[in-house]
């Protein structure tokens, strides 16, 4: 898979199927897009994702999102929301992106897809434009949970109460953070269980603040785990968002390495204690919990 910064680095002559839109969780609405350029793809025409990039806080970090299609389509496009495609015209962005930059042969968008200045372009208007300009649109309707539509902010909301298994659903793949682990204060070490501190990367959501049952992948294995998402209130006052894990039956030295917190289920919420035996005890609570949840 080719992988782009910008569509100006953009520049094969072949005709494309290309979808267009923010991408930011990946999830099962935007596989429905992705599996449908797949198709034009096997059909000779070459798939093309166009991902804007908003600059918020996201569901999926770049590099996720470029592993999770690496092998499905032949080029991603990160496209930074830049003020020159803010104020572009939608007839322009039509004309000199769709066409005559991304050779568009079938353009795949969702019901709600706008683009140009304030909005004005929408499914409607590429249709209008299709016979014009050469190209099919499809509008892939919005995929369901019930009876709501999956959306990235259906996700966000679930996972701002801790409800990591509906985000899990509405994905269809796990919640995950991924992070190069860090020296911190070594409290845990001192109160009988060694942690691993990690950052989120490239401005990754965290969920509900608090501890859940989780897996850690450490180089290539996958571990049962508890950790904790927060700002460690009762040590600390730097308000700093990090992930702190104890790794179940590992005993190695991870510092510097990378790995992957992947959530499962919710405990409790962060809680900022009088003391630092009262979080022993309800760290101790926490080990049994996620004990329990491994069947360890």
């Amino acid at each position: 898979m080719q992988y782009i910064t910008g569509i100006e680095a953009y520049n094969s002559e072949e005709r494309t199927a290309v979808t267009l839109g923010k991408f930011d969780g990946l999830h099962r609405g935007h596989q429905k897009l992705v599996d449908k350029i797949r198709e034009y793809g096997k059909q000779g025409d070459r798939s093309v994702l166009c991902a804007f990039d908003m600059e918020r806080d996201s569901l999926l970090t770049h590099e996720e999102r470029r592993e999770k299609l690496e092998g499905q389509i032949d080029c991603l496009i990160h496209y930074p929301f830049t003020t020159e495609l803010r104020m572009m015209e939608a007839e322009e962005f039509i004309q000199n992106i769709l066409v005559k930059k991304l050779h568009a042969a079938h353009v795949v968008v969702g019901t709600d897809f706008s683009f140009g200045y304030r909005k004005r372009g929408n499914p409607e208007m590429l249709l209008e434009y299709a016979e014009q300009y050469g190209y099919t649109v499809d509008v892939i309707e919005k995929e369901k949970c019930g009876d709501r539509d999956i959306s990235s902010s259906y996700i966000r909301e679930a996972l701002s109460v801790g409800n990591v298994r509906l985000a899990e659903k509405l994905l269809g793949y796990p919640y995950e953070i991924t992070g190069i682990v860090e020296h911190g204060r070594q409290l845990g070490r001192t109160l009988g269980f060694p942690t691993m501190n990690i950052e989120p990367r490239g401005r990754k959501i965290l969920p509900r603040l608090g501890v859940y049952a989780c897996h850690v992948k450490i180089e290539g294995k996958w571990y049962p785990g508890i950790g904790n998402a927060g700002v460690k209130p009762t040590v600390t006052e730097e308000r700093k968002k990090i992930l702190e894990v104890y790794v179940y039956g590992y005993e190695g030295d991870a510092y510097g390495e990378e790995i992957t917190v992947r959530f499962c289920e919710f405990e409790r919420p962060e809680t900022k204690f009088s003391n630092v035996d009262e979080l022993r005890k309800h760290v101790m609570n926490d080990m049994e919990f996620g004990r329990n949840y491994f069947g360890l």
